[in-house]
Order: structure tokens, then sequence, then C-alpha cells
């Protein structure tokens, strides 16, 4: 069984920040739909940034269930972006054309590391 934690926190700005940390998969994956679908019944953010620096692992019901909470939020007329994908969670991203979706950069983590300033 895969373990899944989910923080979310409001900034002064309005954007609600979801942090899930851990694996995202088929048996948790209704978690980070079920956090989307709580931050929109309780209001309407500016914005919603899923950020996935700590996610090690998704599979495509996880990927599925973000591109639910994008159209989820988007009914809502709230955007929601994806953020900080490790090189693992990018590469799913790169292959499955979900990168502009989800408002992901277009090159992976390691590649902009390394760029001079």
């Amino acid at each position: 069984m895969s373990t899944l934690s989910i923080n979310a926190r409001t900034d002064a700005g309005g954007t609600v920040h979801i942090h899930p940390t851990g694996e995202i998969d088929s048996d948790n994956a209704h978690d980070i739909r079920d956090a989307v679908r709580g931050v929109l019944a309780t209001g309407q953010p500016r914005l919603i940034k899923v950020d996935m620096a700590g996610v090690s692992f998704i599979d495509s019901v996880g990927i599925g269930a973000l591109v639910s909470c994008y159209h989820t939020a988007a009914a809502s007329e709230v955007r929601l972006v994806v953020c900080n994908p490790t090189a693992y969670v990018h590469r799913l991203f790169y292959v499955s054309g979900l990168l502009g979706l989800f408002g992901s950069p277009a090159r992976p983590p390691e590649q902009r590391d390394h760029e001079p300033v």
C-alpha cells in the first residue's frame, strides 16, 4: 500500500498551495481529488498550485486524478497549475502530453537547475 500525505495552505494573495508528499496511485488518487474539491467547496481561490516536489511516484490513475482536478477547478473558473515536478513526474507529464495543460515547465528539473543565471 502506498503512502500519501497532503497539506494545503492559502497565502495572503488568495492562492491555495496543495503539497502532496509520497506516491499518488490507484490506492489514494481520490485523496488529491478530495483535496481540490474541498478547497473549491469552501470558496473560490484566485489560483490553486499543486506542488509536486514531494511526489516520488505517480501512476496513470494519479495522472487522471490531476486531470480531473484541473477540470473541476476550471468548471469553478479557478486556474489550477502543477508546479515543481520531480524529474520522474515531469517525464510522465511530457510523455502524456500534459505539460501545457498543467502549466509545467517544458524542461525537466535537472536541466533548469544547471542553467546559467
